[in-house]
């Protein structure tokens, strides 16, 4: 889910940024209306830009909020291992479940360095499960296969935010040998489940931020061995992403975090608020599409309601 802003959250010299009201009331929604678990501050959770304090105060309304009905994974990724250590115990500490752990960003990891990261980490708040946030683009390495295999010796290690299927994701699933949930996106998950029905039993998704109920459906319909209705969601899923991704990824890459919270904004489920400098600088020729996906996401809530 989104860290739901302040009005003013846009602002460069803003603070006290979340709506902690809006916050707790859309962690409960979620909850309410059948996610699984929920996990809070990767990239349009905002986790870079709040300040520490922000990301303390979030965190425990969302875990409160929740008051153990799934488990909550926390987002305590930071430039840096020790930072990242303390807001993991943070976490632990106020009754997170695990934590979803992207890498130090401001220099590319080298393989022995990524690896021994996730060790610290895991060796120092152990009641944790991990889940590996794999965003290449934001973390500026590749977890390819090698990654994996030795990730996979990390008992900690339950799950992985994978993204999107690429031509590697088979490949990473068999390194991984069942030891890691390889989650892609909620549009790619009936692909990942034909390839591996006995493995790919969970998603991701942002969406869920839209309204979770055609995710739910969908999840539903998998585990429940109803493939054609399963692939004919899929469908519709997808079909509400097709406005909302600009020609070139690249662009979208830049400017994410706004992208996402404009199409949760237009879907009306949850008030995101704006987006927290430096990434709220967006060309105007990309807010259309994302509200028109939030919209279309909207109407596919109605249709599954209805």
């Amino acid at each position: 889910m989104p860290t739901p802003a302040t009005p003013d959250a846009d602002q460069p010299d803003a603070s006290d940024t979340v709506d902690h009201e809006e916050a707790a009331r859309a962690a409960r929604a979620l909850v309410d209306d059948g996610l699984d678990a929920l996990m809070i501050n990767g990239t349009f959770g905002e986790a870079a830009t709040l300040t520490n304090t922000e990301w303390q105060e979030f965190t425990r309304t969302v875990v409160e909020a929740v008051d153990s009905d799934v488990p909550v994974v926390a987002g305590p990724t930071t430039l840096n291992t020790r930072d990242t250590i303390d807001r993991a115990k943070f976490a632990r500490d106020i009754g997170a479940d695990g934590i979803m752990l992207g890498r130090p960003m401001w220099c590319e990891l080298s393989f022995e360095a990524t690896i021994q990261f996730y060790r610290d980490v895991a060796e120092k708040v152990p009641e944790l499960g991990i889940v590996v946030y794999h965003n290449p683009s934001a973390f500026k390495n590749t977890l390819t296969p090698d990654y994996w295999e030795a990730l996979a010796e990390i008992p900690q290690v339950a799950a992985a935010k994978y993204g999107t299927i690429d031509a590697a994701y088979r490949d990473c699933v068999d390194a991984a040998d069942g030891r890691i949930q390889m989650m892609t996106i909620e549009k790619d998950w009936f692909l990942a489940n034909k390839w591996f029905p006995d493995q790919a039993t969970a998603c991701w998704s942002s969406s869920v931020a839209c309204g979770p109920k055609p995710v739910v459906r969908l999840r539903n319909l998998l585990l429940g061995g109803e493939i054609e209705a399963a692939r004919d969601l899929t469908d519709r899923i997808e079909a509400t992403y097709e406005p909302f991704f600009p020609k070139d990824m690249q662009d979208f890459r830049r400017h994410t975090i706004s992208l996402e919270k404009i199409r949760m904004n237009a879907a009306g489920y949850l008030e995101a608020g704006p987006t927290r400098p430096p990434y709220h600088v967006t060309p105007k020729r990309f807010l259309e599409g994302a509200r028109e996906s939030g919209r279309q996401w909207a109407r596919l809530v109605e249709d599954i309601d209805g």
